[in-house]
């Protein structure tokens, strides 16, 4: 399964749902001809990827169900939205746009780095994450967080750093990742001194103690 296909089967039922930097728009697409949403926000920052949206998403334009908003990150009417999608965004971007606001009622979030910084700021406001799960598309690997704004939940120094489910219920492509992980700190550490070695040391046995632990289990 590609990445946007994984992305939209996460995504929950809602009154309105916002696709923030949708790009071609497929992921609105989905939600909308799924029935997951009776209203859609397609918001892009650039005019130019919206065009592509706009494009993809002609007929449910044409018939009001969705609505192009061509704005940064939720500045607009696509506040109001109960569902979010942030997808392929760092973790700082990701996190800068929920700031400032209370959160979704629901949020589908796909950063493509510094996903501990997104966790950490999730729970610090409150939130409850349904799933937070690494998968892959080829050798490529990305991390997925679903919850919602509300609820609460306290996460353990460990699953802020590698994600409760990758720990709960490990799957292939979190092992692979692991280890690919394991790999570049091995290569890291060649040049390393002084405390940068110490860190990585520190990481690299951690890293390796999940791994050995998981390779046991499949």
């Amino acid at each position: 399964m590609g990445r946007l296909d994984t992305i939209c089967a996460h995504i929950p039922p809602a009154e309105v749902f916002a696709d923030i930097g949708c790009d071609h728009g497929y992921c609105t697409r989905f939600a909308l001809r799924n029935g997951l949403c009776k209203k859609a926000y397609a918001c892009d920052i650039s005019d130019a990827c919206l065009a592509k949206a706009r494009t993809l998403l002609e007929r449910e334009i044409a018939d009001g169900t969705c609505i192009p908003v061509c704005s940064d990150g939720l500045d607009g009417p696509q506040a109001e939205a109960d569902c979010v999608l942030i997808a392929g965004m760092g973790g700082e971007e990701t996190v800068r746009i929920l700031s400032g606001r209370p959160l979704p009622a629901f949020f589908v979030l796909q950063p493509m780095k510094n996903t501990q910084k997104v966790r950490r700021f999730l729970l610090s406001r409150g939130a409850r994450l349904h799933l937070d799960v690494t998968f892959a598309e080829g050798n490529k690997f990305y991390d997925l967080l679903t919850g919602e704004g509300t609820g609460g939940d306290a996460y353990s120094e460990f699953e802020y750093r590698y994600g409760r489910n990758n720990l709960k219920t490990p799957s292939h492509a979190f092992f692979r990742k692991l280890k690919k992980d394991i790999g570049t700190l091995r290569r890291a550490l060649r040049s390393a001194a002084g405390e940068q070695r110490e860190r990585l040391l520190e990481r690299l046995h951690e890293a390796e103690g999940i791994a050995d632990a998981i390779e046991e289990n499949i």
